[in-house]
């Protein structure tokens, strides 16, 4: 258990083991319905583990980012949807944990920890894709406060959240890229949601779009305003990518382990060597993102302990090469597990595999931001890097 610091820690992870058997038995009708796991929230909720990241000061166990990634996998073993809805809301704690005021994270955090809150992330803007660094939709002043009006296409889990932390542009003469991070709270929003949310996978997280007004306070800031730069390198980005590539090994880890249960149940113990290989290489897609998504955890980490920012050139590579070769390689070794379990065991919906749902939640890992443009980005971080700094530690 990564990260463990407390026994109130120890018992969140217990209560994480005892949610997943109802996880599992929840997660095909989530899928099927392309409904929200209402139920499963609760649960959440009732658990303390949606305050995760909160610190022992604010009623939280004080969990890491490693404690995270720990659980965010141990939940997409059960269900994807369910396990990516609870760590994009972790996502958007560690934001507040980290760059909210003094004031904001007296009056919030302890609610995060009483599992009052679930928070849900507005980034996304007509226009724009999914540019993160910018905005168009600008906050202005109301009599003290400032008034947001704002539209979103994607809104994970928004119809179900009690707060939102929302990107705006800093002010109505601002350039696109002085972006300004606000919470809100539902109670000071006015929410119209619009569009469906009927995909391939991931069917669970209803992302629907969604159109949000209202006045938050100056407190509600987080960070310096038209700075939501420094938080996303800092915190949003690091924090995202450790969990999307968590979850995605989660599944896929999940899913060799049913197929190898399923050849010996049919006494395979000596597959044939077409068979053997591409055993052999689906596991070797998952070593490799294990094996990544622990190296860039433990520079992540490293950083934080240190107080260093994670601005660096090689580190920020290091963070989009972990989202590229976790979105592939999850979803190759899921491809080889359907090929392998074969028409009937892998394909069908109702083999008693949940391989087929695997296959299409695994293939929205690539366009959850996407590839292209991370790779673009990395190209031009590499002409930088002439050095070639490799992750946790040069070895040269």
């Amino acid at each position: 258990m990564p990260g463990l610091q407390s026994t109130t820690l120890t018992s969140t992870y217990a209560h994480v083991q005892a949610l997943l058997p109802s996880i599992a038995e929840r997660a095909a009708k989530t899928d099927q319905l392309a409904s929200f796991p209402v139920a499963t929230l609760q649960e959440f909720r009732a658990s303390g583990l949606m305050g995760l990241l909160v610190p022992p000061e604010y009623g939280g166990p004080g969990g890491d980012l490693g404690d995270m990634i720990a659980i965010a996998g141990m939940l997409a073993a059960n269900c994807a949807s369910t396990a990516m809805i609870w760590a994009m809301h972790i996502q958007q704690v560690d934001c507040i944990v980290r760059f909210g005021s003094a004031k904001l994270r007296e009056e919030l955090l302890p609610r995060i920890a009483a599992g009052d809150v679930y928070l849900a992330s507005v980034t996304t803007e007509p226009g724009k894709s999914a540019h993160l660094l910018s905005a168009q939709a600008a906050i202005t002043a109301n009599t003290g406060d400032l008034r947001v009006e704002r539209e979103t296409p994607i809104l994970t889990g928004g119809m179900h959240a009690d707060g939102f932390l929302i990107t705006m542009r800093e002010s109505l003469d601002a350039a696109d890229h002085r972006v300004t991070l606000c919470y809100a709270d539902r109670e000071q929003l006015s929410l119209e949601p619009f569009g469906t949310w009927d995909t391939l996978g991931m069917r669970g997280t209803d992302s629907g779009g969604m159109r949000l007004s209202g006045s938050v306070a100056p407190h509600q800031v987080i960070g310096a305003p038209g700075e939501f730069k420094t938080i996303a390198v800092e915190s949003m980005i690091p924090a995202g990518h450790l969990a999307w590539a968590a979850v995605w090994l989660g599944s896929a880890r999940s899913a060799l382990s049913g197929v190898l249960t399923m050849l010996r149940a049919r006494g395979a113990d000596r597959p044939s060597d077409l068979a053997a290989e591409r055993i052999a290489r689906a596991r070797i897609d998952i070593e490799l993102v294990a094996s990544y998504l622990g190296s860039v955890r433990d520079e992540v980490l490293a950083h934080r302990r240190a107080g260093t920012s994670l601005a660096g050139t090689a580190t920020q590579i290091h963070l989009n090469n972990l989202k590229v070769i976790a979105s592939e390689l999850t979803f190759s070794a899921a491809d080889k597990l359907v090929q392998i379990a074969g028409l009937f065991g892998g394909y069908k919906r109702n083999s008693g595999l949940p391989l087929e749902r695997v296959f299409r939640d695994l293939r929205s890992a690539s366009l959850n931001f996407s590839n292209d443009r991370l790779l673009t980005m990395n190209g031009t971080l590499t002409l930088l890097d002439r050095d070639v700094t490799l992750t946790p530690v040069d070895l040269m």
